[in-house]
């Protein structure tokens, strides 16, 4: 790993100071919004944007790429994301939000993707997995410094919506002068949805509910904790604990996933989930407690998104885990979109409460249907792809690597082979 960080440090310094511009964006627009007294339906829908954007823009931009090449698309989508994140302090309107979070999902899609195709060329096949593990760590690790940023200013004034501008100019720096060579970049033949959903169904469905689960937490929390009267320092405290559960958890569980019926371990997670998030719906509890249960949701949610590849990988050939990869992406982002939607529309009829019944009604439909699942198809052990941990905000490129990581790193299986499908 000493070696992979040495050749990819500055790779990795860029996705670390692109990764602290997002996270402080997102919860930033939340709390200022609520100061400017935006309804929580409005910023449902200026939250919900950036996921459609990411969406759209992880459809297009692999096109993009091929045709003027990473420097030019790294460049202009950067310099866009530096433009809008100082337009939302000049604009703040919910309709101009909207737009303009329409706008930065496409183009973080965009650079997320050039930066991952070149890490992955930057990575060899013996180091590939070990890679994958450096850029989760610095992704979190970005994410949970991105709260701690938002208590050096006032939400109410310009220096938050610069500082990570600022970030994300100088992100580019390290990586482009880092990078000798762009990568060939080619685009992925996608496995048709119904194909996916044969091959499995817990997968597809799984996917769905869990965009609008992650959707809902990252992109809702910084609002329930406005519409809360949290001040600044405890909506971020609260925030960082749910990047902080999805990091404690995320090798524990897949350690486990390895060594039995995957499906037991996401309905035991989906369950124990569920009715964590139900205990804030039910009674007025602490803010402490309301920490430990933000950590559960987030221990719950983040391993569920690796779960779900690693499963759906262990009823894949090989050759259809690149397809598959994109297909799972497409599911997951139309979950992603409607989560805030609908979670600012619970919230307006239950008030803050909805925040954690929507998320927990979620996870409990997934147990239900986990369960379910469990008396149609047969489980297997012996034979299945590795566990790799990897976020939901991740691009195709990632999840075709972990995906393929996976398959080549289980027990029994060589890299040529494929986990039998069961029809």
């Amino acid at each position: 790993m000493l070696s992979v960080l040495r050749d990819s440090w500055a790779l990795l310094l860029g996705v670390m100071l692109l990764v602290l511009g997002n996270g402080m964006q997102g919860s930033l627009l939340g709390i200022r919004g609520g100061q400017e007294d935006m309804s929580t339906f409005h910023l449902s829908i200026v939250m919900s944007s950036y996921f459609l954007g990411y969406l759209i823009g992880s459809q297009i931009a692999p096109n993009m790429i091929r045709r003027v090449g990473h420097v030019r698309v790294f460049a202009a989508l950067g310099s866009l994301i530096s433009a809008v994140l100082i337009m939302y302090a000049v604009a703040p309107n919910w309709i101009a939000w909207s737009l303009m979070r329409v706008l930065i999902g496409f183009s973080f899609a965009g650079v997320y993707i050039a930066a991952e195709s070149w890490l992955n060329d930057a990575s060899s096949n013996e180091n590939r997995g070990q890679a994958l593990s450096l850029y989760l760590i610095v992704q979190m690790i970005g994410l949970i410094a991105a709260q701690g940023l938002l208590n050096l200013g006032d939400p109410g004034g310009y220096i938050l919506f610069v500082i990570p501008s600022i970030l994300v100019s100088l992100a580019f720096t390290p990586i482009l002068l880092s990078v000798a060579r762009a990568p060939a970049f080619d685009t992925t033949k996608r496995l048709t949805f119904r194909a996916l959903y044969e091959a499995s169904p817990l997968g597809c469905v799984g996917m769905f509910i869990l965009g609008g689960v992650f959707s809902a937490q990252y992109g809702m929390a910084a609002v329930w904790g406005t519409q809360s009267g949290l001040n600044v320092r405890d909506t971020t405290i609260f925030i960082a604990c749910i990047y902080i559960g999805g990091v404690i958890f995320q090798y524990p569980i897949g350690l486990l996933s390895d060594r039995m019926d995957r499906r037991q371990v996401i309905f035991g997670l989906a369950a124990v989930g569920a009715v964590g998030l139900m205990i804030p719906v039910a009674m007025t509890i602490p803010f402490w407690a309301l920490c430990v249960i933000g950590g559960l949701a987030g221990a719950a949610a983040n391993p569920l998104y690796s779960l779900l590849l690693a499963y759906v990988n262990d009823y894949l050939d090989r050759s259809d885990m690149a397809g598959a990869s994109a297909g799972l992406m497409f599911i997951n982002g139309l979950g992603a979109i409607t989560g805030p939607v609908i979670t600012g529309w619970v919230m307006a009829i239950y008030g803050p409460s909805g925040f954690f019944l929507f998320m927990g009604v979620l996870l409990g439909i997934l147990a239900i249907y986990t369960i379910w699942r469990m008396t149609q198809r047969k489980g297997t052990v012996e034979a299945t792809s590795s566990y790799k941990a990897v976020l939901a905000s991740a691009t195709q490129v990632v999840m075709e690597v972990a995906m393929i990581e996976g398959d080549s790193d289980s027990p029994g299986v060589e890299p040529d082979d494929s986990a039998a499908a069961e029809q």
